[in-house]
């Protein structure tokens, strides 16, 4: 993005949660994507990647899958081909590999029978398929690990959660796309400054940490596997194929750094191509979805907001949280202090201005935007 084409403001538009008889939610959402010129893609024969948070077992603040449905179908209409899907994730869950991930999909409603689209992992069984993608202007990541079905795909569709998040103040599209795109260890390189090991008590010296290694970082000793860390380079495929889950990442960088690396693999997914970005502000929980539990709302539901510009669209999702009212009951209602910035009053050691601002640096949008209400 040129200097001239920082200066001018992206459109973001935006429709309330209010219903009326004979209108549904789902109807409101069809006329706000398109008002937002969705329709302008060329999705005639091209793939689409629908990129979306299936929720963690146990978690019901994700999206329903009947939002997921309207896109589907107004991509299928326009002739493309589109699929749901999400990477793998890093910690030891009900989404860790693409089996438990595709249970964890059907589980929470996201069936081709309730979307009229498969769901697709898109770093492949282990979270070890990825596409080695350049950030030749990236200031901590020169080679984003981005899942491999997404990268494949023409287009990239973002519908997002807009909710808090314990280490990036909140999440909402270049979050999604940038976090969420990343594979196993793709997620490893954002969120530690350090190298994986291995956890002793856990490690059943199969070995197939030594079989998957390129540079001999792996040893067995004792029966028991130790990570060279002179040696390793911290790619991190070592997590994605042990079979117990005796290899973690550091998970030791810093919060501020991690949200200039997920903007930084943001700008990986969706450079040279078309991308989309939707987001529903409901069930603003504290934490993120990959929780096995959701705390109830910060704030109360706000509305859908759907924009070509991830930068401005997340920019006024959090305009419009700040401006609400704290939810009596909810844990920031227990604080004793608000600065009226709700997302660091819920999690004071984030600072959610890094993403967005470092997203903007990139010339992935601006956070000035022009909110046009549906």
């Amino acid at each position: 993005m040129n200097q001239e084409n920082k200066k001018q403001k992206s459109d973001v538009y935006f429709s309330t949660f209010r219903a009326v008889v004979g209108d549904s939610l789902l109807d409101k959402l069809k006329r706000l994507i398109v008002k937002a010129g969705i329709d302008k893609i060329d999705f005639k024969n091209k793939f689409t990647a629908i990129k979306i948070h299936f929720g963690e077992p146990g978690n019901l603040a994700f999206i329903r899958p009947n939002f997921a449905r309207v896109v589907v179908d107004l991509i299928k209409e326009k002739g493309g081909k589109s699929f749901l899907t999400d990477c793998n994730t890093l910690y030891v869950g009900g989404r860790k590999n693409a089996l438990d991930h595709i249970d964890a999909a059907y589980q929470n409603g996201f069936s081709p029978f309730s979307t009229n689209a498969h769901v697709i992992i898109a770093d492949g069984l282990k979270g070890t398929d990825e596409s080695i993608v350049e950030v030749k202007d990236g200031l901590y990541v020169k080679q984003a690990k981005i899942g491999r079905a997404v990268m494949d795909a023409d287009i990239v569709i973002s519908l997002n959660h807009f909710k808090g998040h314990e280490l990036t103040g909140f999440g909402g599209a270049i979050k999604n796309i940038g976090m969420g795109c990343g594979s196993r260890a793709g997620k490893m390189e954002m969120h530690s400054a350090g190298k994986p090991s291995v956890d002793q008590s856990l490690c059943i010296g199969c070995g197939a940490c030594i079989r998957i290694c390129a540079h001999s970082a792996p040893k067995i000793v004792n029966k028991k596997s130790f990570i060279d860390k002179n040696k390793c380079v911290g790619c991190g495929r070592c997590i994605g194929v042990c079979p117990v889950d005796a290899i973690e990442g550091a998970g030791d960088e810093s919060n501020e750094i991690l949200n200039y690396k997920m903007a930084e693999y943001a700008a990986a997914v969706v450079r040279g191509r078309p991308s989309f970005h939707i987001t529903l502000a409901m069930d603003i929980s504290p934490c993120c979805d990959c929780h096995g539990e959701n705390d109830i709302p910060i704030v109360a539901d706000i509305g859908m907001f759907a924009s070509f510009d991830p930068v401005a669209i997340d920019q006024a999702c959090v305009d419009a949280v700040n401006k609400q009212p704290v939810l009596a009951g909810s844990c920031l209602a227990e604080k004793t202090h608000h600065c009226q910035d709700r997302f660091t009053d819920t999690h004071p050691t984030t600072d959610w201005k890094g993403q967005i601002e470092h997203a903007q640096k990139l010339g992935l949008g601006t956070k000035e935007y022009n909110l046009i209400e549906i």
